[in-house]
């Protein structure tokens, strides 16, 4: 697995909080406001950018801090602190992981990539192609499926996603697979319909496959910056979110996504998708984020 190496935004974050930090002769009001709003531009959300300012601020008043290295620690402490939101997923032993993400997320690929990941820890890994709405998203999770070396379980297109599910549970059981990954139609503009049928392929994996541990991963496109907040409030109330892949995280994006999504939602980033090959996928760490960041 890859290790975590932050694109030049973050960089350009990172240089820009310790300029702030550095250039001023006291730790004032004025250095705090800058701080704010760097935090901001970064895609840090309002609320959750003020509350770590305040949360800085009642440190270095309790802790009497001065210097600008005693100020980043901090700050790289608040930040971890909000970014480790327990929770993970246990794949030790049987479990299937629903994927659930809007079109152009980079959920496919994503897909592919948990897959070998978990291929490096000895698991036996099975995908089911449970988008049969969009055109060609079967064949393009093949395509990924060969490049990683796992069998994929698929239906003609516009056939009902809970029989693929309940055909790779056959799959899975007669072929002794670990870890079932099981890609979904992202049509959030239609929750209703979403909601009905992942309500429907949970169900299906809770009859047929009671043994196996069920988790919800939504994939989300890190460089869509405050709007992949509204994808997680509209994909919170259709299903129960485990964790969260962000995706594209070597391209353009600021980083402050993580720190929002862990602090309004209490969601666990768990993996973060850095380039576009298989191998191009790093576990999410709350110290190593924040140590980056700062």
């Amino acid at each position: 697995m890859a290790n975590l190496k932050l694109n030049y935004s973050y960089a350009g974050l990172s240089e820009r909080l310790s300029d702030i930090i550095s250039s001023k002769p006291a730790v004032d009001d004025d250095m705090l406001e800058e701080l704010t709003d760097e935090l901001i531009m970064a895609d840090i959300g309002v609320d959750t950018a003020e509350r770590i300012i305040e949360l800085l601020k009642s440190s270095i008043k309790d802790e009497g801090l001065t210097t600008p290295e005693e100020v980043k620690y901090k700050l790289s402490k608040t930040i971890e602190k909000i970014v480790d939101v327990e929770g993970t997923m246990d794949l030790s032993g049987k479990s299937v992981i629903l994927v659930i993400g809007v079109n152009g997320s980079g959920k496919t690929t994503g897909i592919a990539k948990m897959a070998n990941v978990f291929k490096q820890h000895d698991k036996k890994v099975l995908l089911a192609a449970g988008d049969t709405f969009r055109a060609a998203a079967a064949k393009q999770l093949s395509h990924w499926a060969d490049a990683v070396g796992v069998s994929v379980v698929k239906h003609d297109e516009g056939a009902d996603p809970s029989a693929v599910v309940f055909d790779a549970i056959s799959a899975s059981k007669a072929r002794n697979v670990d870890t079932l990954i099981v890609d979904t139609a992202g049509r959030l503009q239609n929750k209703k319909n979403l909601m009905d049928e992942l309500s429907k392929m949970k169900r299906v994996v809770q009859r047929e496959y009671p043994e196996a541990k069920l988790y919800t991963m939504l994939v989300l496109d890190a460089n869509t910056g405050k709007n992949a907040l509204s994808q997680v409030e509209k994909f919170s109330e259709v299903s129960a979110i485990d964790g969260i892949m962000l995706t594209k995280m070597d391209g353009t994006a600021k980083g402050g996504i993580v720190v929002t999504i862990a602090d309004v939602y209490k969601i666990p980033v768990i993996y973060m998708g850095i380039g576009e090959k298989k191998e191009d996928i790093c576990e999410f760490d709350a110290r190593e984020f924040s140590r980056e960041i700062l």
